[in-house]
C-alpha cells in the first residue's frame, strides 16, 4: 500500500475503500459510520477493523455486534511517555498493515498522535470534532463552549495534522447551544450532527478524492 501524501483512490460500492476507526470510548459515531455503510449500496467505503486505546471501551463490543473485527491495544508498560507512544503507534501500524488499510478514520479517539505517525498517513486521516473549528478545540470542547456563553456551536471534520484539531476542515454543522445546556445535553446534540456529518464527507471524499493543500 503506498503511503505518505499521495493521494487517496476513487472507492466504488464494488471496491470500497477500507477504513479503520480509531475509538477511545462508546462508539457511537464509529456505529453510525458502520451503520452508513452497510445500509447504503452506493457506499464507496467500509470498515474493515475497529482499534481503541482502552480495553474496555464499549465501542468494541458494539463493532464486533455489526461483524466488523475489533482490537484492543492497551499503552505499553513504559515509563517514557514517548517511547511508549511510539511503541503504541507502531502495534497500531501494524494492525493498519495487517488489514491492508488504506483511511483511517478518528472518532472519539483521545489520544493525540505523533508528527511521525501523521506524516505517515496524511491526507488519509481524518478526525471528527465536537465543536466549530478553530473554535474549541481540545478534550474539552462542550465545557468550553458553555464557558463562552456562545449561541452556537457544531461539529467539524477535518484532516489530522501534528497540532491539536488543526487541520483542514472538510465540513462542519451547527446547532443552537440553550441557556439551560449542560456538557451532557450538549453533546447529545452535537452527538446528532456528528453522525450525519461523518458519513457524508467521507462519502465524498472517497466518491471524489482530495488531498490536502
Amino acid at each position: 500500500m503506498v503511503r505518505g501524501a499521495s493521494p487517496l483512490r476513487t472507492g466504488s460500492a464494488s471496491d470500497p475503500i477500507r477504513c479503520a476507526i480509531l475509538i477511545s470510548g462508546s462508539g457511537s459515531g464509529m456505529h453510525a459510520m458502520v451503520v452508513h455503510q452497510q445500509t447504503h449500496p452506493l457506499c464507496g467505503h467500509t470498515t474493515t477493523v475497529v482499534i481503541s486505546d482502552q480495553p474496555e471501551a464499549t465501542g468494541l463490543n458494539k463493532a464486533e455486534r455489526l461483524g466488523v473485527p475489533a482490537h484492543s491495544l492497551p499503552l505499553p508498560d513504559e515509563s517514557d511517555s514517548e517511547l511508549r507512544r511510539h511503541k503504541h503507534e507502531a502495534l497500531v501500524q501494524q494492525l493498519l498493515e495487517q488489514y491492508n488499510i488504506e483511511l483511517i478514520l478518528l472518532s472519539g479517539y483521545m489520544r493525540l498522535l505523533s508528527t511521525q505517525f501523521v506524516e505517515r498517513w496524511a491526507p488519509r486521516i481524518i478526525n471528527i470534532h465536537p465543536s466549530l473549528l478553530p473554535s474549541f478545540p481540545g478534550a474539552h470542547a462542550h465545557r468550553d463552549v458553555l464557558a463562552a456563553g456562545v449561541e452556537v456551536s457544531g461539529c467539524t471534520v477535518h484532516y489530522v495534522d501534528a497540532g491539536m484539531d488543526s487541520g483542514e476542515i472538510l465540513g462542519q454543522r451547527r446547532g443552537p447551544v440553550f441557556t439551560d445546556d449542560n456538557e451532557t445535553s450538549l453533546a447529545e446534540r452535537v452527538k446528532i450532527e456528528e453522525h450525519q456529518l461523518y458519513p457524508e464527507i467521507i462519502d465524498k471524499i472517497t466518491t471524489a478524492p482530495q488531498t490536502q493543500s
